[in-house]
């Protein structure tokens, strides 16, 4: 059965109502209008007639007048979030007459009601409900008999089965699939619904007279499999992001068949080629057939039956409208498909979003000419197309890549498009996919071009939000980005480097080994010094207890020698097994690289996983009680976390004090394109007290030695606008320098088409003449070592600043 089964009221309320004297306003019976008939039943399993309906009757001798009036019906036990659903009357009701309200209809039964007399789209239970005819149209709000007997909009009320919204003693017991509540041929109103009505076989009439069977059909195409039925693909949308008839079936919805997918979440798109006039209502529902490859073809012109429902990619994102279960007519093939919606700098708006302060925003009627993503949710399902785009996000595994269909929307120098604050998600941002399962998905960077027209309905995703499903993907252009190489540091210069190498592990691979030493040895041209972060243990998830790193370390640094780089030594910390998040087992720390031929490692035995360094002021200035050491390692700020890693460092002479981090990453924030707005980002918190416990440490260096060399570096999972880069700056004690670039090159990861900052080099006060570069060798590219660019900072530090 479709519906939805409902809570029964405790037996003493139920009682209390039982036990109530009628109220006053159902003191005088209508002697006119009544509610004759009520059957819920419709379209389920073991029902003959294919949907539900309200059966009007007037008992007067003079016309009775429904202009304004509505029927309504409530769930038989109302919870507090249960809403009365409303269907709107015209006409009027003849004396001794009747008048034929048809409601949902189902996938079941097979006899059509006849012509209805007006139409809704209510999903009744077969068993229990309360029904009232209402003056007015506004939903009515009670929720129990005595507050509905006291309000005068009611001219009457139907409850049935267990119904706690009821006339008299009781509600008419005995409704189900194959029965309804009807009253006697007089019409009779006593007021008491036990007593009025009676259970039997479903017999709707019309206001002409006719019954199944007897002339006309119901609106919904009747027995008629090739006749649509009365509910439009613009219904099932509706002007919010949630469908009003979410959880209703509904019959024999037309419509062309836009795009098919055989593999992952089967399915396919249709779309109504007669849409109406507004412009906040989408054409285009995505028909679910779960494990089964459909049975349609591009271009076959079709009648779906199926229940309507909200399908949530995940916890906190937005929903995707879709027909379950369904079931198909094609009437024809090859039919013209309807015109695609143009995606371009013209059509979507500048505005990203609409906010409702944290809450969800899926109750709001859609603004598709004010926000982007409003104008995308008002096209779900449709055909959309966009020409010669820009690609901002590499292809995936997954068979994904982003676009822009704003090409002047925060360009970057390389093709990217830049993410710079937090109201600025660059709504011309767009993911693509393909169905077509027989033709490669095409290996782009970004910057390079889709050339021609790319087309096919628009779906949502967890992962990214809203993409187009092409049916026609565009030709690639490869635009030839290039892998940077930084330049060779010069002998005074002091060249320090961060690099996430992403959970490398003695198990890995040669060929990620190499190109990961690649980029050590070539890109970033052998540093003097380089930070790591994601080195995994000897034998990587596997969760035995190993936290060592040695074989992981001897291989990586055999691979940076083979590729030319100098022969590095290594100090890290171990870890205590499954302590430092990350992927479980694998035990990931930071590790220090250093080419002992151009500086010395100043080694101060006694730190561990769980004790931490700290600063001694001398009369040569600061240094280190263990090097290398971790801050603070038993702080709560470190829990289920990488915790930093300091090593004291001597150049020419001169000392240098570098910190290796890897903040908590963002897992558990709320997407940009989710259902609540603004987005929560949970994870800010622990790594603002993370920033706290890096500053404080780095102030106390500055304390001991205000001319203190400190390199603070590595992946900070946050912007440079962040509240984790305030913490870490906080006193002016280190200076981001991601913010001395040019605003367009701020960037060393890209996420959905966003180029943005994760990673970061930051220097105390006393770092004056430095060159530093971002090094983009990953983040833009299809195939990638990792899914982070390295950085370097070459500081010439025998003229640095002293104060």
């Amino acid at each position: 059965m479709r519906r939805a089964a409902y809570p029964l009221i405790s037996v003493s309320v139920a009682s209390a109502f039982a036990m109530t004297a009628l109220p006053a306003a159902y003191a005088t019976p209508s002697a006119a209008a009544v509610i004759a008939e009520v059957y819920g039943g419709g379209g389920n399993s073991g029902a003959t007639l294919t949907r539900d309906f309200v059966e009007l009757g007037n008992a007067g001798a003079a016309a009775y007048d429904l202009a304004g009036y509505s029927v309504q019906y409530l769930p038989g036990s109302p919870s507090s979030s249960s809403q009365w659903q409303v269907t709107a009357l015209s006409g009027s009701v003849a004396p001794g007459g009747r008048f034929l309200v048809a409601e949902s209809q189902g996938s079941g039964g097979t006899t059509a009601l006849p012509t209805p007399d007006a139409t809704g789209t209510i999903a009744m239970s077969a068993t229990t409900g309360t029904i009232a005819l209402v003056s007015g149209t506004t939903a009515l709000t009670c929720k129990t008999a005595a507050d509905c007997a006291a309000d005068s909009r009611v001219v009457d009320l139907v409850g049935y089965g267990t119904a706690v919204v009821r006339e008299g003693s009781g509600p008419v017991t005995g409704a189900s699939n194959t029965a309804s509540v009807a009253r006697a041929d007089t019409l009779a109103d006593t007021d008491d619904n036990a007593a009025d009505l009676t259970a039997g076989t479903p017999s709707p009439v019309n206001s002409a007279g006719q019954s199944p069977g007897s002339g006309g059909g119901d609106g919904g195409g009747g027995d008629d499999p090739t006749q649509p039925g009365t509910v439009r693909i613009h219904d099932i949308q509706g002007t919010t992001r949630k469908s009003p008839l979410a959880g209703q079936t509904v019959a024999k919805v037309p419509g062309i068949v836009t795009g098919v997918r055989t593999t992952g979440s089967k399915g396919y798109w249709i779309q109504d080629p007669a849409p109406d006039a507004d412009p906040r209502t989408s054409e285009g529902v995505f028909v679910y057939t779960g494990s089964a490859t459909p049975a349609v073809a591009v271009g076959d012109s079709v009648l779906v039956t199926g229940k309507v429902s909200e399908y949530y990619p995940s916890s906190t994102s937005q929903s995707v409208t879709e027909l379950d279960g369904p079931t198909a007519t094609v009437l024809s093939s090859g039919n013209a498909l309807p015109a695609a919606v143009t995606l371009d700098a013209a059509a979507v708006p500048d505005a990203y979003i609409p906010t409702a302060d944290g809450a969800s925003i899926e109750s709001l009627a859609l603004q598709p000419a004010v926000y982007a993503q409003d104008f995308y949710e008002s096209l779900e399902g449709m055909r959309t197309t966009f020409a010669d785009a820009r690609v901002v996000g590499a292809s995936d595994a997954y068979g994904e890549l982003w676009v822009t269909v704003k090409p002047d929307e925060n360009p970057t120098p390389r093709g990217g498009t830049l993410y710079s604050s937090y109201d600025q998600p660059n709504t011309g941002r767009i993911e693509v996919m393909s169905l077509d399962t027989g033709t490669a998905f095409p290996a782009a960077n970004v910057g390079d071009e889709l050339s021609g027209t790319t087309t096919g309905p628009l779906d949502y995703s967890a992962y990214g939000g809203y993409d187009v499903q092409a049916t026609e993907l565009g030709t690639l252009v490869d635009n030839g980005l290039k892998r940077e190489v930084t330049r060779r540091q010069k002998g005074d210069e002091l060249a320090v480097a961060t690099y996430n190498v992403e959970n490398l592990d003695a198990l890995d691979d040669q060929e990620k080994f190499d190109r990961l030493a690649e980029g050590v040895a070539v890109n970033l041209n052998s540093p003097d010094v380089v930070a790591l972060e994601e080195i995994q243990d000897d034998n990587g998830a596997t969760d035995d207890g190993t936290v060592t790193a040695e074989a992981t370390l001897k291989r990586f640094t055999d691979a940076i020698r083979a590729a030319g780089g100098p022969r590095y030594s290594w100090r890290y910390i171990a870890p205590e097994n499954d302590q430092d998040g990350g992927e479980p087992g694998g035990n990931i720390r930071q590790v220090f690289l250093f080419d002992p031929k151009r500086v010395s490692f100043t080694d101060r035995p006694g730190g561990d996983a769980t004790t931490g360094t700290s600063v001694v002021k001398t009369r040569k200035g600061a240094r280190l009680t263990y090097s290398p050491g971790r801050i603070d390692p038993t702080s709560d700020a470190w829990d289920d976390s990488r915790k930093p890693l300091v090593g004291e460092f001597v150049f020419q002479g001169q000392t240098v004090f570098v910190v290796a981090n890897h903040f908590v990453s963002k897992g558990g924030d709320q997407p940009l394109h989710g259902r609540y707005q603004p987005p929560a980002r949970s994870s800010e918190t622990q790594r603002a007290a993370q920033a706290t416990e890096v500053n404080t440490f780095v102030k106390s260096l500055l304390a001991a030695d205000k001319d203190a060399k400190a390199v603070v570096l590595g992946d900070l999972n946050d912007y440079e606008f962040s509240q984790t880069l305030t913490r870490l700056t906080d006193g002016g004690a280190l200076t981001p320098l991601i913010t001395t670039l040019p605003a367009a090159e701020r960037y060393t990861y890209v996420y959905d088409g966003n180029s943005q900052t994760l990673d970061h080099i930051l220097t105390s006060p006393a770092v004056t003449r430095f060159d530093y570069d971002v090094v983009h060798i990953n983040a833009e590219f299809a195939d990638q070592a990792s899914d982070h660019d390295p950085q370097i900072v070459r500081i010439d530090v025998n003229r640095c600043r002293r104060h």
